[in-house]
């Protein structure tokens, strides 16, 4: 039995009566799209489940459908074939997952706290909590006192932190990351995979979260799932078996199991792409 297969009957045992808040469930997906009068298949077929409160990281060559996947599972798009299940339903759109995207996207006329306000109202938070909640969740990616600067104030990591601030304002049990650090400098980026690695660990959020990167994947995901070249299928479904909390991040990355877990992701992808 596969990983993938084994994680599926365990959910489905669990959830027998109703899943649990977060689960993802993508059962026999297929996507197709029309280019140039014919029909070509992005992704599929997938079968996959990810428990709640897992950390979930597709990785794959460019064009291998991972960012279609979290299109899916979003709700922005519905599967050709199959179903989609968030939390046991169709997901809804900008209801079911906080989405960050690989850039900001954020209001540039709009100070930083204009952008968390906006995304606590579509929330549905009460105006009246809307100052603690800000400051907590500006404080919960590192940028206290920035609420009133303007976005085109702050360096391009801290507009990303902004981003995930306003995908936490609606609380939730999905987070979804659509290669969010691959714009930004090396330094930037490891620091910034540190704080989503401590927010969701302390968040106890499902995410999902796309790379091309061996090296980020095995850092952040408690599981990899590495897709086939286009369309894209599971090739590799892989528990990681490191500390989620408590460690030193700079430990972490040195030591010899991440070393030996990268360089069989590294292949995996690899293997995958040339297949």
């Amino acid at each position: 039995m596969s990983s993938s297969e084994a994680v599926h009957e365990a959910v489905e045992g669990e959830d027998a009566v109703a899943p649990r808040a977060g689960t993802v469930r993508l059962e026999h997906v297929t996507h197709q799209y029309r280019r140039g009068g014919q029909s070509v298949t992005a992704v599929g077929p997938v079968d996959l489940t990810v428990p709640a409160g897992e950390f979930l990281v597709l990785v794959g060559a460019s064009g291998c459908g991972k960012s279609t996947l979290l299109r899916l599972i979003a709700g922005f798009e519905r599967p050709t074939h199959g179903s989609v299940r968030v939390s046991g339903a169709e997901p809804r759109p900008g209801e079911s997952a906080g989405v960050v995207f690989q850039t900001p996207r954020l209001f540039p006329w709009r100070t930083v706290r204009g952008n968390i306000d906006l995304a606590l109202r579509y929330a549905g938070v009460d105006r009246g909590q809307w100052p603690e909640r800000r400051a907590e969740l500006l404080a919960r990616v590192g940028l206290e006192g920035t609420d009133r600067r303007r976005t085109w104030e702050i360096s391009g990591g801290q507009q990303q932190r902004v981003a995930i601030a306003r995908a936490l304002a609606a609380e939730n049990p999905l987070l979804l990351l659509d290669e969010p650090f691959a714009a930004l400098d090396a330094l930037t980026r490891e620091r910034l995979q540190e704080d989503v690695r401590q927010v969701t660990a302390e968040t106890g959020r499902t995410t999902v979260f796309v790379t091309h990167s061996a090296d980020e994947a095995v850092f952040l995901g408690s599981r990899i799932v590495v897709l086939t070249k286009g369309p894209g299928t599971v090739a590799l479904d892989l528990p990681i078996p490191l500390p989620r909390g408590g460690a030193d991040a700079e430990e972490l990355r040195d030591s010899a199991e991440f070393a030996e877990l990268r360089a069989e992701v590294s292949h995996a992808v690899k293997a995958a792409a040339a297949a």
